[in-house]
């Protein structure tokens, strides 16, 4: 694996070298999309560093500058393969992850959002910033063909870089780490910077003051380890046979978050898991009750807890990004990755009481202190005055071609993600297509 030194061929800025806010507007553009919390929490993160530099911020969520719909389309059908056809989702995510390009559905779709994305950028915006590999491919594409005359940055949210993540025309890709760095080298990725992670200020290690509180805010026991299960924002996964795993291993209680299944909490709580909740607005607070974080997904969620102070697990985690990332974080030694259920209670007994744990604390404080984060790299290269953008002429027959494109992109979006792993999934598994309890019981897998 490359060291850091490797990777990065200009030096990182220092937080001095963010140059003074000029006489004018210094906008910056983000784009997000609501796809989970990940990407959006990112970009909150990002949008406040920003602001307290000086910068005036947009954010815009991608899935809303896709053609005729297809951005809700293309989220719903992500949601609907992990909880129905993970297999489904894991094939789809195989065969994309080490595409030199990406396909022709794909690049289809991207080019209807080209069009809408030069539509709501200002004139004064100084810099583009994507936090989803989506709208990275439209913004390399537009600044490759000179369109769009202001810089574009990708910032990598996830520990793992999968192909779309990286797109020629791209002006600097920003990791967090130099693992997920080293992956968008070798992918050809330009600018690669190792930036660090922008986490909420909040996200810090509790007192014994503050935890004693946050436990008595939340209802959880005053004494004994407390294991932090999250899902994401969808609460996705088998969230209900870890839970009760953890619960059996007698080394800590468990305590889930669901996200917006609020189905889930009342399973769990069925199952006889007393803490479980829903969406909750305070998880600095419930950090600071918890002595361990057990995650699926290894996103925005276990960059928090490494700036709360908690050791982190990896277990039973979904497919695709929630595997790569996994194994990223567990090369990085910021994370155990629990492979084997036998293996639990003693990687949670080692992380809550042993040096493992100790090390893992200390190298997730370190992740948040070793960088400035990637708002010096963007304001290093934001241009004062920007170059207005050129707006492409469209004829009526373009037009007509558009339209013509755009619905094809969404019959395939259809198609291609979700009939095509529905498909690749029941041949793998077909007994669980045979009820609808498959369905109402998703979370147990």
């Amino acid at each position: 694996m490359p060291q850091r030194d490797d990777l990065v061929p200009e030096l990182v800025p220092s937080p001095a070298a963010v140059p003074p806010r000029s006489a004018g507007p210094r906008r910056i553009a983000i784009i997000s999309a609501s796809v989970g919390a990940g990407h959006d929490g990112a970009a909150a993160g990002l949008a406040d560093r920003l602001t307290t530099h000086g910068f005036e911020v947009e954010r815009h969520d991608f899935l809303d500058l896709l053609p005729a719909g297809t951005g809700r389309l293309l989220c719903g059908a992500y949601h609907r393969l992990l909880t129905w056809a993970p297999a489904g989702y894991q094939h789809l995510y195989r065969t994309t992850e080490s595409a030199a390009r990406p396909g022709l559905v794909w690049r289809a779709l991207f080019h209807g959002a080209e069009r809408r994305m030069l539509g709501i950028l200002r004139t004064e915006t100084c810099a583009v910033v994507s936090t989803y590999p989506g709208a990275s491919q439209v913004l390399g594409a537009l600044r490759r063909r000179d369109l769009l005359t202001v810089p574009a940055f990708t910032y990598l949210t996830d520990f793992s870089v999968h192909a779309l993540w990286v797109s020629p025309g791209i002006d600097a890709h920003l990791a967090v780490h130099a693992i997920p760095a080293a992956q968008a080298h070798a992918q050809g990725a330009a600018g690669v910077t190792v930036a660090g992670p922008v986490t909420d200020p909040r996200f810090a290690p509790a007192t014994a003051g503050q935890r004693s509180a946050a436990r008595a805010r939340f209802g959880l026991p005053e004494q004994g380890p407390l294991a932090l299960l999250v899902a994401g924002s969808w609460g996705v996964g088998s969230v209900r046979r870890a839970a009760a795993e953890i619960r059996e291993t007698g080394v800590a209680v468990p305590v889930v978050v669901c996200g917006r299944n609020q189905a889930l909490v009342e399973r769990l709580r069925r199952d006889g898991i007393a803490h479980a909740f829903g969406w909750v607005d305070d998880m600095p607070g419930l950090m600071h009750a918890c002595d361990v974080l057990v995650q699926n997904a290894g996103g925005l969620t276990s960059l928090e807890a490494f700036a709360a102070g908690l050791p982190v697990a990896g277990y039973r985690c979904i497919p695709g990004h929630g595997h790569t990332n996994a194994a990223a974080l567990d090369e990085a030694g910021l994370a155990a990755w629990i492979r084997d259920p036998a293996d639990l209670a003693p990687v949670l007994t080692e992380l809550l009481h042993g040096p493992r744990g100790q090390a893992q604390r200390a190298a997730g404080l370190a992740l948040h202190r070793s960088a400035p984060g990637p708002v010096p790299a963007i304001a290093a290269r934001s241009r004062a005055q920007p170059a207005p953008s050129r707006q492409p002429v469209t004829t009526r027959p373009q037009a007509r071609r558009r339209l013509s494109l755009t619905m094809a992109a969404a019959a395939a979006t259809v198609a291609l993600g979700v009939a095509a792993p529905l498909a690749y999934a029941y041949t793998e598994a077909p007994a669980r297509f045979t009820a609808v309890a498959h369905y109402l019981d998703v979370d147990e897998r």
